[in-house]
């Protein structure tokens, strides 16, 4: 990792760019104190590809179907809907 000052990395910062394109991560210090980082983007994600689990995956006839009322009051709220 190379360490430049503010005015070196102004005057040369294409060149810098490009060692920093070629994968080498660079220091902007002022004064002598590090405050920056150039360093490479990382690569985008691969495209996610739809359609990984078919075939894998059953969904039942009735998944849509109401809820039993004594589940439905639980998810309202109601206390004593609950079995004894």
């Amino acid at each position: 990792m190379k360490a430049v000052n503010i005015h070196e990395a102004k005057t040369h910062l294409s060149r810098l760019l490009k060692r920093v394109g070629r994968g080498e991560e660079i220091v902007i210090s002022k004064a002598g104190t590090p405050v920056a980082r150039l360093v490479p983007l990382a690569s985008p994600p691969a495209p996610r590809t739809l359609g990984g689990f078919e075939g894998q995956v059953k969904v039942g006839g009735d998944f849509d179907a109401p809820l039993p009322r004594e589940l439905q009051a639980l998810f309202d709220g109601e206390d004593d809907a609950a079995p004894a």
